[in-house]
């Protein structure tokens, strides 16, 4: 039976590739800080992302190794939070680095994640790998050294891509949810300006682009991993007030997010900054989105929740 690996995948993305990979007929491996109980076909291996261990055996004849091991970034950017998300997606990409080259059957695909927040606050334009701006900022900070981490670690026997997740919409877990609730509450208004682009990304199209990088061996490098139509805030929160059938919507003006944002400790950055990303290299390698819509992607997530 196929393996892939996903380190730090106890959280919503892991538990997404998880359940669709073993619908594939894959046996799956999660590298976990936590003790779990294992499931039928999946393996909960203990690790602390900063140590070899006995972990490092898991890896042995993978198909892929998925690391999606970080820190959330919805926390208050506070001196101590700032340094655990650095630490935590950096000890964790280099002991992955360390751990590969010493096994005999290396993975043959290793997708490190990565962010789209590593381009500019961008209203002109659309941002792809080719052409994109890197923006400047502690986010910004965050994601350069991530990928300058992984770029660092030499993998000869096994195919690298940096994965720059925008943010992925799905019915258990992910942005979706607090935007439902607020919309439900009365304050499904444009957020800010609402001028904002939204970059997104439908769970089950998350899951397929795995799938279409394991199975395309000449695919390596960064890609951009979200849906190739980027929407302004105003725009996304009109959609899903008509989705769940909500005729108005309370807007939040900016002083109003960032007292909201402290109180619920958390940054106004994560609704607040343009993100325009779309996935160039994907789509020229042949990546059919089955939802490349908000509208449907919205429609496919509510309907089954």
């Amino acid at each position: 039976m196929k393996k892939i690996v996903i380190a730090g995948g106890s959280g919503y993305l892991g538990q997404c590739l998880s359940n669709y990979f073993t619908n594939q007929g894959y046996h799956i491996v999660i590298l976990t800080r936590t003790h779990q109980l294992d499931k039928v076909s999946v393996h909960y291996e203990k690790w602390d992302a900063k140590h070899l261990g006995a972990w490092t055996h898991q890896l042995e004849g993978a198909e892929a190794l998925i690391n999606l091991t970080g820190k959330s970034v919805d926390c208050r950017y506070t001196e101590r939070n700032k340094q655990l998300i650095y630490d935590s997606r950096l000890c964790a990409t280099h002991v992955l680095g360390e751990a590969i080259r010493k096994l005999k059957q290396p993975p043959k695909l290793w997708v490190n994640a990565a962010s789209a927040t590593i381009y500019r606050n961008a209203l002109d334009r659309e941002m792809d790998e080719d052409t994109g701006d890197i923006g400047s900022g502690f986010s910004v900070d965050v994601c350069k050294k991530w990928e300058q981490a992984f770029g660092e670690e030499e993998t000869p026997d096994t195919r690298k891509v940096a994965l720059r997740i925008a943010i992925v919409l799905g019915k258990n877990g992910g942005a979706l949810q607090p935007l439902k609730q607020l919309t439900k509450v009365g304050f499904g208004g444009k957020q800010g300006k609402g001028n904002q682009y939204f970059s997104w990304l439908h769970e089950e199209d998350f899951c397929r682009m795995i799938q279409f990088l394991i199975g395309n061996k000449e695919l390596k490098g960064v890609y951009n991993a979200a849906a190739p139509n980027p929407i302004p805030n105003k725009g996304v929160m009109k959609m899903l007030r008509n989705e769940l059938g909500i005729p108005f919507g309370l807007p939040m003006p900016e002083w109003l997010l960032t007292i909201g944002a402290r109180i619920i400790q958390t940054e106004t950055e994560l609704i607040l900054k343009s993100r325009r990303v779309v996935p160039k290299r994907l789509l020229e390698a042949g990546f059919q989105f089955k939802h490349p819509g908000l509208k449907g992607a919205l429609n496919d997530i509510l309907v089954q929740s």
